[in-house]
């Protein structure tokens, strides 16, 4: 294992306890770890590859940001959760970016199945994606759903990035 590795998932795993704590209790994620999470990868690509660490890190932030606002300007994400991946493509770099983010989506799918389970939401859940796919077809429009007044039938998608990241990071960088 590399010492890069190794300081990824330092930095990454205390990162998804708390956000996986803040997220499921207050469905917030605290701008202050996503700045230090930002900042350490920043730091620790610097140091680990010099200029060029610096870049990776920096492209990785900018494309993992890039990649969550799209979900955001649909109305599928948080701003928090955009935060939260361009600060963890910052630390992983651009190579694992769209990799990672894949591996977030199948994990956020996974989450979300569960959390529809277990609150008796499938159906209704179906019925709106279907119209939300329905809707990206020409001519026709996507709606748009309000969030739900209870919090427990929202998803905790920090969750899925956090520990998405972390599955990846294992898979594709060992």
């Amino acid at each position: 294992m590399s010492n890069q590795l190794i300081i990824n998932f330092a930095l990454l795993t205390p990162l998804a306890a708390v956000i996986t704590y803040y997220d499921v209790r207050y469905r917030r994620i605290p701008n202050r770890m996503v700045l230090v999470a930002l900042a350490s990868g920043l730091i620790v690509n610097t140091i680990v590859g010099g200029w060029s660490g610096v870049r990776a890190s920096l492209v990785g932030c900018v494309f993992a940001f890039g990649l969550m606002l799209v979900l955001h300007l649909f109305g599928a994400m948080g701003a928090g959760d955009v935060k939260l991946f361009a600060a963890i493509g910052a630390i992983i770099g651009a190579q694992l970016v769209l990799t990672t983010f894949l591996v977030v989506v199948i994990t956020g799918a996974v989450l979300a199945v569960v959390l529809m389970a277990r609150a008796g939401t499938v159906r209704v859940t179906m019925q709106r994606v279907l119209l939300i796919l329905a809707g990206l077809a020409p001519g026709w429009k996507v709606p748009r759903f309000p969030a739900p007044a209870d919090q427990r039938q929202t998803i905790p998608y920090g969750v899925a990035i956090a520990f998405g990241s972390l599955i990846s990071l294992a898979i594709f960088r060992s």
